[in-house]
């Protein structure tokens, strides 16, 4: 009785990179990285203009969709890990985890369903173009930058290069070379 395995890739629906972002069996999702703002130093009044300023570019661009992540990967194995052989640095590395955990990076994401590859450019122009004009500062993210968000939302690698762009790659080239060897024997 076999079942019928999926990859994680599939299962989430991702397909490949494209220009601007991600393919899925949906959509094509394209994310820009917005500055975060310590809020518990601005004014009220301040506070009340960048969620005016947050309105109006939803309201600009209703499509656009809102995420937060954490803007690293969880370090407890490796606190645990490092305390036995860096008692010493225990202090340092506490100190460390507690800023980086606490560390959030916001997103925003573009959906888009079948739009030509013209159309999708020009609706990131107009959303980058909006959300500055409202006072946020975005930049959509590269490739990497991608691989290393879907690591941490999945928490699997902290280094987006480690990830794959086609799951099990590696493992087609290995047969390659195992076979390319019995070729060459």
């Amino acid at each position: 009785m076999f079942r019928n395995k999926k990859s994680v890739q599939e299962l989430l629906g991702f397909k490949t990179f494209t220009r601007y972002g991600i393919r899925t069996d949906r959509a094509e999702l394209i994310f820009f990285q917005a500055e975060p703002v310590n809020i518990s130093v601005l004014s009220t009044e301040n506070i009340e203009s960048k969620v005016h300023h947050l309105m109006l570019v939803l309201s600009a661009i209703p499509e656009l969709e809102f995420i937060v992540t954490d803007s690293c990967e969880s370090f407890d194995s490796n606190r645990n890990y490092l305390r036995k052989l860096l008692k010493a640095e225990y202090t340092f590395l506490d100190e460390i985890q507690t800023e980086m955990s606490s560390a959030r990076q916001f997103l925003f994401a573009l959906r888009f369903f079948r739009e030509k590859e013209e159309a999708v450019f020009h609706a990131i122009n107009r959303t980058e173009r909006a959300l500055a004009e409202h006072g946020f500062m975005v930049r959509r993210l590269t490739k990497p930058e991608i691989k290393r968000m879907l690591g941490l939302y999945f928490g699997t690698v902290m280094s987006g290069e480690d990830i794959p762009d086609i799951e099990g790659e590696n493992y087609i080239r290995e047969e390659e070379d195992v076979f390319q060897e019995k070729i060459d024997s």
